[in-house]
């Protein structure tokens, strides 16, 4: 109810004023009471019934509610009207493709539970914040796929990057794989001034038919900013190091060994950065620093249409006076 009436407008606030006149005629009545009506005088006490008392109370309230009647008509000559608010959002947002690693590297543990899990999490929660902007998903190893095309439901983005899995491609880490996929899909199907590309790798190029050095040519030929984030600790790290009989990972302590020299060139020649995270924490705030960096441009317009809700206090004035006139006829001490 309060917010209610937060969002009224009057559009006739000096018919407001008149509501001073309910407090002078209050008073210039009960000065003619006194005067001229300083006794009540009755014939015969013979009609008075035992529920008289409440009949004189019930009596006594007709000028209270012919005065509450007065004040709704007096609100309703101020046109109170409801605001209906509409915002209008323009949004320059930016497309931005997430290129992830599944080399079998990124379920080493150094990240509790592992790499993949940590990147997977933490890429969500920057999806959630960015609902203006169009963000796909590419995931590689040994070749490059689009998990997800550029679209802004931020459900079916989170859901689909959690199914991304190691070991469903041939293993490796073709970087140069990775990045030209999402350069392609940003080629065709973007149209945005800002085009972004969010590479999360842990490893060596060491796979593809596309270097990373030609992939980011492709990546300045069209305009596409890399951000490079290399996910590991420094040294060694329990890596899967091979597969038994059953074709499952077996772990052993590895060497770390991240292409950073690479990372670091394609990232400032396309106008991005590189970053290095050793843990969770880390790739946290790299993801707000590149959020910062790359801000959407938000124009907010707000319009404001107007209900007429006069019919209210109208309705409620007509209420009092019925129910005077009721107890009037009903209440009336005088008549037995």
């Amino acid at each position: 109810m309060t917010n209610w009436f937060s969002n009224i407008h009057w559009q006739e606030p000096w018919a407001l004023l008149l509501l001073l006149v309910i407090p002078f005629l209050w008073y210039q009545n009960s000065r003619q009471k006194k005067i001229h009506f300083s006794y009540f005088r009755i014939p015969s006490a013979a009609f008075i019934t035992e529920n008289s008392s409440f009949r004189i109370l019930m009596y006594k309230s007709i000028p209270i509610l012919m005065y509450i009647s007065l004040a709704f008509f007096i609100l309703a000559l101020a046109r109170p009207q409801y605001i209906l608010r509409e915002e209008k959002v323009n949004a320059e947002g930016i497309d931005i493709f997430m290129v992830l690693d599944l080399s079998s590297s990124m379920l080493s543990q150094d990240f509790e539970p592992n790499r993949l899990e940590v990147s997977k999490a933490v890429a969500a929660e920057f999806i959630k914040e960015r609902k203006y902007d169009r963000i796909g998903i590419v995931g590689f190893a040994g070749e490059g796929f689009t998990q997800c095309p550029l679209t802004v439901d931020q459900n079916i983005l989170i859901q689909l990057l959690s199914e991304m899995e190691c070991g469903n491609l041939e293993d490796g880490t073709a970087i140069g794989m990775g990045l030209a996929t999402a350069v392609n899909r940003l080629k065709n199907d973007s149209l945005a001034k800002s085009k972004v590309i969010i590479l999360i790798t842990d490893g060596v190029n060491n796979a593809g038919e596309i270097s990373p050095d030609l992939a980011s040519e492709l990546a300045i030929t069209y305009k596409v900013k890399i951000y490079s984030i290399g996910v590991g600790t420094k040294g060694e790290a329990y890596s899967p190091i091979g597969r038994n009989h059953q074709g499952e990972y077996v772990f052993g302590m590895a060497p770390v060994n991240i292409d950073e020299q690479l990372l670091h060139y394609i990232s400032t020649r396309t106008g991005g950065k590189y970053y290095r995270a050793i843990n969770k924490e880390q790739l946290k705030e790299i993801y707000q620093e590149i959020d910062k960096l790359e801000k959407t441009k938000i124009e907010v317009r707000t319009y404001k249409r107007y209900s007429e809700q006069y019919s209210i206090f109208v309705f409620c004035g007509i209420f009092c006076l019925v129910l005077a006139s009721f107890i009037r006829y009903y209440f009336n001490p005088l008549i037995p």
